[in-house]
């Protein structure tokens, strides 16, 4: 950032005024990029709710990627397509090939693909670039996995530094376990996290409900830290925390120059985004200190994540609950699903509930958008959608909303060309 000026306080004229909307782990770690990637800008972080009152707060905060919509209905019905296109132009079925898609790369291939078959002029090809601009808003794999792998690198950083403890990081290994074998055996992130593997014979007899399993190593972001942590860093930079509510974007106009919103759920407000909505997510934290192991069915509905001060315990995935409050029964349920897995929990307690709304929408949002009003320009990074596993990919997205944010601010100091009438 710049420096203020020592004799008024100011700062430079050049200096971007930059306002992130949200304080959750989306916004705080975005402001912190912001103001290592841009040059000469103050970052104001602007929120009604900071730690511990934040959605972010609730996060069990394992990383474990949760899969934005890699395939919708409709993109089930061009695949089709495509396929059977591939094969004409192959003369063939595309199982007699040499090669089949990576998985990774489906979507990049379906995409390129259409957009081939529609510049061809050939009516399918048109048509269905068209649904895929009106239906397609998932986040393809690879990306996906660029996000997780950024995440991964930052946290597992922290986790092997001096200030492993104050941020709340940590290494926490354990086994994702499966009722039957799952399609993917291998996922798109096994080569991120450390030491994954398939689960022996002698492993799985730990769980007799279940029939494969997969070991690894990853880290786990306990909120409650990590969110002071960030904040520190953020005012440590120069940055500013302001406590306020914001109903309308253009209320941080003319103030700042790029509005960041990390709203979460509140875009469905501010952005006008009907796209996204809540996910009811209840958890119990429990006192078990001899569970050293996370377990994780493969769902992803119950889990059991060992911390450094408790034990979280879950979960619900109630879409369109707006409910805060805890539920008795869905407490009676969580912990009757989790001492299946682990029967040593009927031992916990200190039990409190927890209750936290994701930000769900079918991908996560991150583009520029630059409001009009009046002749007046606001431009705006939205960053927001993670849903259940913005704890996950916060960091590699956070790059990438203040590389946005850059190109913003580049655009605002290049001066607009002089007409010559």
């Amino acid at each position: 950032m710049g420096d203020r000026d020592s004799r008024t306080g100011q700062w430079p004229m050049d200096t971007a005024q930059i306002a992130v909307v949200g304080a959750g782990v989306a916004g705080l770690s975005t402001a912190v990029c912001i103001s290592k990637l841009v040059p000469r800008c103050s970052v104001t972080i602007v929120s009604d709710k900071f730690t511990p009152d934040t959605t972010s707060d609730v996060a069990a905060g394992m990383l474990i990627p949760h899969t934005y919509s890699v395939l919708t209905a409709s993109w089930l019905s061009m695949a089709a397509v495509i396929l059977a296109l591939w094969e004409a132009e192959a003369g063939g079925s595309l199982e007699a090939r040499s090669w089949r898609p990576a998985w990774a790369t489906w979507q990049d291939l379906i995409s390129t693909k259409i957009q081939k078959l529609a510049r061809s002029g050939n009516l399918a090809g048109q048509l269905l670039v068209t649904t895929s601009r009106e239906t397609n808003t998932d986040t393809p794999i690879h990306k996906q996995k660029q996000w997780f792998r950024e995440t991964f690198n930052h946290l597992f950083a922290i986790a092997n530094s001096a200030e492993a403890g104050d941020a709340g990081v940590h290494l926490v290994s354990g086994w994702q376990i499966f009722q039957s074998t799952p399609t993917e055996e291998v996922p798109f992130w096994a080569d991120v996290v450390l030491g994954f593997r398939k689960m022996t014979e002698a492993e799985l007899k730990k769980f007799p409900q279940h029939v494969f399993g997969q070991a690894f190593t990853t880290l786990k972001c306990e909120c409650p830290a990590y969110l002071p942590w960030l904040e520190k860093r953020i005012k440590g930079s120069g940055g500013w925390t302001v406590t306020r509510r914001i109903e309308d974007l253009w209320e941080l106009h003319p103030s700042f120059d790029v509005v960041v919103n990390c709203s979460g759920l509140g875009s469905r407000e501010l952005a006008g985004d009907s796209k996204i909505f809540p996910v009811r997510g209840q958890v119990l934290q429990v006192q078990a200190p001899w569970v050293e192991h996370f377990i994780r069915d493969g769902s992803g509905l119950t889990y059991i994540y060992p911390g450094t001060s408790h034990v979280t315990l879950g979960g619900t995935r109630q879409k369109g609950d707006w409910n805060l409050f805890p539920d008795a029964e869905n407490s009676r349920e969580i912990l009757s699903r989790c001492c299946a897995l682990e029967p040593s929990l009927h031992g916990a307690c200190n039990i409190r509930e927890k209750v936290g709304l994701r930000p769900y929408r079918p991908g996560v949002r991150l583009q520029t958008e630059l409001l009009v009003r009046d002749g007046r320009r606001l431009p705006v990074v939205h960053h927001y959608g993670h849903g259940s596993g913005g704890i996950s990919v916060h960091w590699g997205t956070a790059l990438e909303a203040a590389r946005l944010v850059s190109e913003c601010v580049h655009a605002l100091r290049t001066p607009t060309p002089k007409s010559k009438l």
